[in-house]
């Protein structure tokens, strides 16, 4: 049994940790740390969890009581953690901030995408867990990084529900904002652009034109629906053939022959991706859960890696039909 704690325990990620390992078959969770709610049940903030868990938060971080740790606390917080705390040899990390998803010098964590580095994950100490955007645009593009077919611009305009912005509330999550509303932000700067770039670059070492990436706020709550082009000289089945060749092997990309919508993913560990070309252009779509395959799922799918087990395990969530 797979010994787990979560430290940041109070937020929308460590919410849905704790929903999926509280029936996990080869997990338990031995504490949730949150210091603003220390001594409180869990269920008195994570409330769709009353009758699933008697856990309690606890101010303490018991490090040497647990196998694996899943970091949700906010960006910055994760390098404050590394950097104070005197950790287990033995203890395995898995950050879901953006603080270790850029390779630099010093920096241990494995990127735990598990479609880009799944063999690399289940070697690894530290997981630098993917951002969501990042997992679902990547998903769109990697087949064609991995054959260097990315010969031109790649254009991208991605939608995200409310809850991508955290818990926390700010005047773009308000639901007086944000209900019937939809609005682009960090135009061509989100701070995901970095993690995609380096996982193209790292199938596609030559890739050097330019990523045009447009974030979208949407008015629901969960849920990623990205639109990318890119110039493509094949065939749409010859572009069918390459995406299905390459998640052939991985359990939770669905490659559709239908135009999906983002209530088939939500509440789920897929992602779904379907084609289509018009004139020399490769359109891709995908939809992802932003919660589950871009945090919170993705992390449990990156420790079943880390501890040998199959990688669907605990995963098999089913989506919410309406």
């Amino acid at each position: 049994m797979i010994k787990v704690g979560i430290i940041g325990g109070a937020g929308y990620t460590a919410g849905e940790l704790i929903r999926i390992l509280v029936n996990h078959p080869d997990a338990e969770i031995v504490f949730v740390q949150s210091s603003s709610n220390a001594g409180n049940p869990v269920t008195s903030v994570h409330d769709d969890l009353a009758g699933e868990t008697d856990l309690q938060f606890t101010a303490g971080m018991p490090l040497k009581t647990v196998d694996v740790v899943f970091l949700c606390m906010g960006h910055g917080k994760s390098v404050e953690f590394m950097q104070e705390n005197n950790l287990p040899e033995n203890l395995k990390v898995i950050d879901l901030s953006h603080d270790f998803r850029l390779k630099r010098e010093g920096n241990e964590f494995v990127y735990g995408l598990p479609e880009l580095n799944r063999e690399a994950i289940k070697a690894a100490k530290y997981i630098a867990n993917p951002g969501c955007f990042a997992t679902g645009i990547q998903l769109t593009l990697l087949p064609l990084a991995a054959a260097r077919l990315l010969t031109s611009d790649i254009h991208v305009q991605a939608i995200t529900g409310s809850t991508g912005a955290g818990q926390k509330p700010t005047e773009s999550t308000h639901f007086s904002w944000r209900s019937g509303n939809v609005s682009a932000y960090k135009i061509f700067e989100h701070q995901h652009e970095g993690e995609i770039l380096q996982s193209l670059k790292q199938l596609q070492p030559g890739f050097d034109s330019d990523f045009n990436f447009v974030p979208i706020r949407g008015n629901h709550t969960r849920g990623i629906f990205v639109s990318a082009y890119t110039k493509y000289s094949g065939s749409l089945e010859e572009a069918k053939i390459l995406f299905r060749s390459y998640y052939a092997s991985h359990p939770f990309v669905v490659v559709s022959e239908v135009n999906p919508g983002v209530k088939q993913v939500v509440n789920t560990n897929k992602a779904v991706i379907y084609l289509e070309k018009h004139g020399d252009k490769l359109v891709i779509i995908s939809v992802t859960d932003n919660l589950l395959k871009g945090a919170s799922g993705q992390g449990v799918q990156n420790m079943n890696l880390l501890f040998g087990l199959d990688e669907k395990t605990g995963l098999n969530l089913k989506p919410v039909a309406f």
